[in-house]
């Protein structure tokens, strides 16, 4: 069986084509990444984002399709992630997906972003039902049951800013640029995470995120010392704002395990690729009786190939979308049960 897999949720226009037989195998993932183009603004502008898109779907799709070796004649399902997202730029995806669906008469399933981010491992690593997913990345710091393909429930969320975006928004107030994530972790490397005592917003016996707080304790923290010391504290101050970020996903994760009784987790988003997460989740793995199930660093941010595998359930489920699918800017992750179809 091969799946195509769209996705234009952000600003990433991705295509990828999989086949599915005893296993999963990524024939080709593409991206096109806008970074370049919001770097300037410091942040994401979405009319420039959907604009990006328009131009670019037609392209990858046909690079995606070129490099894997086939043609829309052989493809059997198409996947395209229809939100949660930038509405402007779920629009470009949904229409491009429909359109073909409609022109080639293939099946069509529209997927929920999320739903793509729990999946993301899965052509890398066997991995077992039930499992607790964490994702983590600049729109969603999520924590979601999940029992079986289609059927999952959200344990936390963020209140306010997600994890990613609370790097990116430090980024910005530093003076670093966007996207603040790879350079914070890069500075943290030569930093001391002890160095600056910023708070650990645990929400205590609640699952849910909060990190609009952390971001203002280092505004203040910049406010007071003199402008001309902030370059030589830069390391430290990354490695204590990442160090403070990383307690709370460690042990938010630790006790969904415990609540949940599960010993599986799947950690995915672009906060995902972060270096430090990813030791301090290889750490967790090696306790007796947990797993941990991390994608590669390029399947750790958005793409296509993690909506194609997503689709693949939603096929093998028998729920598939018509032509009248529409993007939505929020989708709950337990609207996707299967049960409520």
């Amino acid at each position: 069986m091969l799946i195509l897999g769209i996705d234009t949720s952000c600003d990433d226009t991705s295509a990828s084509v999989i086949s599915v037989d005893e296993g999963i195998t990524v024939l080709s993932d593409i991206v096109s990444s806008q970074a370049e183009i919001h770097k300037k603004y410091g942040g994401i502008v979405p009319e420039l984002a959907s604009r990006r898109h328009i131009e670019m779907i037609g392209p990858v799709v046909h690079e995606a399709l070129e490099i894997a070796g086939t043609g829309l004649e052989d493809i059997d399902l198409i996947s395209v992630c229809h939100g949660p997202g930038l509405i402007g730029s779920l629009l470009v995806g949904c229409s491009f997906a429909k359109g073909l669906a409609f022109v080639k008469g293939i099946p069509l399933s529209g997927v929920n972003h999320l739903e793509g981010h729990i999946f993301s491992a899965m052509p890398f690593e066997a991995v077992e039902f039930p499992f607790l997913a964490l994702i983590v990345s600049g729109g969603h710091t999520s924590l979601i049951r999940v029992d079986a393909p289609l059927k999952y429930r959200e344990i936390g969320r963020t209140r306010d800013d997600a994890a990613g975006e609370a790097y990116d928004k430090v980024a910005k107030l530093l003076g670093l640029g966007y996207p603040g994530g790879p350079v914070i972790d890069k500075l943290a490397l030569d930093g001391r995470p002890d160095a600056i005592s910023f708070p650990r917003p645990y929400l205590p016996e609640d699952m849910d995120f909060s990190f609009s707080g952390l971001k203002t304790a280092v505004l203040n923290f910049v406010r007071s010392i003199p402008p001309e010391r902030l370059n030589d504290l830069l390391p430290d101050l990354c490695a204590s704002f990442q160090a403070s970020v990383m307690d709370v996903l460690e042990k938010k994760v630790e006790w969904a395990l415990k609540k949940e009784g599960l010993n599986r987790v799947v950690i995915s988003g672009g906060v995902a690729a972060n270096s430090e997460l990813r030791r301090r989740f290889r750490t967790l793995s090696e306790r007796p009786g947990i797993t941990v199930h991390i994608p590669p660093r390029r399947y750790c941010t958005d793409n296509a190939t993690m909506i194609a595998v997503a689709g693949y359930y939603h096929y093998r489920a028998g729920k598939l979308s018509d032509l009248y699918l529409n993007p939505k800017a929020y989708i709950p992750i337990e609207e996707e049960n299967y049960e409520s179809y």
